[in-house]
């Protein structure tokens, strides 16, 4: 009877009975493992505790940083590290508890990332709160003393009045970890690491160190840019003062102007990248480079133009600044070239970058500095031996031509320039050292070095204003074939 009904047309309602209760075991067998799944993630989300302590670690639960690198514990044999709070009133060790670690380097958006390590008789102290905020002090060097202890009052909650500079950051506007580095004789010193984004200060202008650096100083480079730009458009636009000197003048006075800007630049370093440092660095360098070879270029020419027999002013000037041009833009684009190869190929690392572990900026390290600026060096001590032979020379000098009159106020000229340059870079390095009064001398001496400038190279010079007087007030331009204001005004008065 059943294969009759199973065979016939009328066979799959039987099927169907056999099949279902098969199907509805599978179906709800399947149900519970997504609803296990399901009530699984539920109750681990339930599980992770809203009032947990966020903090944030810097590396791996399992990692250290050694030697500036998310290290295993385990390999270098030393622990992971564990937060220690204190109280906002002092207490140590406070216990706290549930913790949830945020691995990774915090998101500071377009703030600057700074390295902090706290170590034994350090001047950074890390001070970590219950509520999961990380304090930074920074001490005075001098109010302390040799061991640990003398600075455990500053752990506690009033320290406003001692110590000097105090910065407090949220959760997620830093990472702590515990740091293991090596010095020489394998040396270890360990401590602890934080990365932190860059505080927010509040500005105060009465504060000297503000106004010198952010005020002052690049207001003083707007102001010096305003002067030079004005000594080249002197030198450029009357015709008279367009010989060999006076396109020399401009040379400088323009590459002078490029190392003014690029050095504005440089001030406000929280606007920056690691582009924008290193391109900086070349331009000022390269500009403050190409000025001082055209300084030399006028030093030769005036040196060897006093010890020629046929001396000519302006015959051969527009070939000669040629060559002159020749000299000076391809011995600095050839030591600029090598100072750019050592820095990329030849210097250090830790030489040309500032010192973080998760955001490097490219500067130009200490070896590009140092091709840089021996040329200077050298140009320096050449301009010197081109002063002394070329006085020598002219005191020894009986009579004194128009041309020879002329070359001796160029003389003049050149040794102010030289004086003022010197003087300036002189002092540009001197503030590289860890020195405030230096860098506020460096700033106070660049300011001035403009003013100079114009000093020497217009207002001191009787022809130069007496030209620019014709040319503005009575609008009659000197005409392009002269010679020269030595020809035009040769009874006019000292140079």
């Amino acid at each position: 009877m059943l294969r009759s009904v199973a065979s016939g047309g009328q066979g799959w309602p039987l099927s169907f009975v056999v099949l279902l209760p098969m199907l509805l075991t599978i179906l709800g067998r399947s149900t519970l493992v997504v609803g296990s799944v399901q009530s699984s993630s539920s109750s681990n989300q339930r599980n992770a505790n809203p009032n947990a302590v966020r903090i944030n670690k810097c590396c791996e639960k399992f990692e250290i940083m050694f030697d500036g690198k998310c290290t295993v514990a385990e390999s270098v044999n030393t622990t992971v590290w564990e937060p220690q709070f204190t109280g906002r009133n002092g207490e140590k060790n406070v216990q706290v508890s549930p913790i949830r670690y945020i691995i990774g380097a915090p998101d500071c958006g377009s703030m600057q990332k700074w390295p902090i390590f706290h170590y034994e008789k350090s001047e950074d102290k890390l001070i970590l709160f219950p509520d999961g905020k990380l304090r930074h002090l920074i001490l005075d060097p001098h109010g302390r003393g040799e061991s640990e202890q003398d600075w455990e009052h500053l752990f506690q909650a009033d320290i406003h009045a001692e110590a000097p500079f105090q910065y407090e950051f949220e959760q997620g506007q830093y990472c702590l970890d515990r740091v293991i580095t090596t010095g020489a004789n394998d040396s270890k010193t360990e401590g602890i690491f934080a990365t932190v984004c860059s505080p927010e200060r509040e500005t105060r202008w009465t504060d000297s160190e503000f106004l010198l650096r952010k005020i002052i100083n690049p207001v003083c480079h707007g102001i010096a840019m305003i002067i030079l730009l004005v000594v080249a458009i002197v030198y450029f636009v009357l015709p008279t003062l367009r010989d060999l000197v006076g396109n020399i003048v401009t040379s400088i006075t323009v590459c002078l102007i490029i190392s003014q800007a690029a050095d504005l630049v440089r001030i406000f370093t929280e606007f920056g990248n690691h582009v924008s440092f290193i391109v900086a660095d070349s331009f000022f360098y390269i500009s403050l480079l190409g000025a001082f070879f055209w300084l030399n270029s006028m030093g030769y020419y005036i040196w060897k133009t006093f010890r020629a027999r046929n001396v000519f002013l302006r015959v051969t000037d527009g070939r000669k600044y040629c060559w002159y041009s020749g000299y000076a833009w391809g011995a600095t684009a050839t030591m600029a070239g090598i100072a750019i190869f050592a820095h990329f190929f030849l210097d250090t690392g830790n030489a040309k970058r500032h010192k973080s572990i998760f955001e490097d900026q490219d500067t130009i390290g200490w070896l590009g500095i140092a091709v840089f600026f021996t040329p200077i060096a050298f140009i320096i001590i050449v301009n010197i031996f081109f002063y002394v032979t070329t006085l020598k020379f002219i005191n020894r000098m009986n009579t004194y031509g128009r041309i020879h009159h002329k070359l001796r106020c160029n003389f003049v000229m050149f040794t102010l320039i030289f004086i003022i340059m010197t003087t300036s870079w002189l002092f540009l390095i001197l503030s590289w050292l860890h020195s405030d009064a230096l860098l506020y001398a460096h700033i106070v001496v660049n300011a001035l070095q403009a003013p100079a400038l114009l000093y020497v190279c217009v207002l001191r010079q009787k022809h130069v204003t007496f030209l620019l007087k014709k040319s503005c007030c009575y609008n009659e331009p000197p005409a392009t074939s002269d010679w020269g204001d030595e020809m035009t005004y040769m009874n006019g008065g000292d140079y």
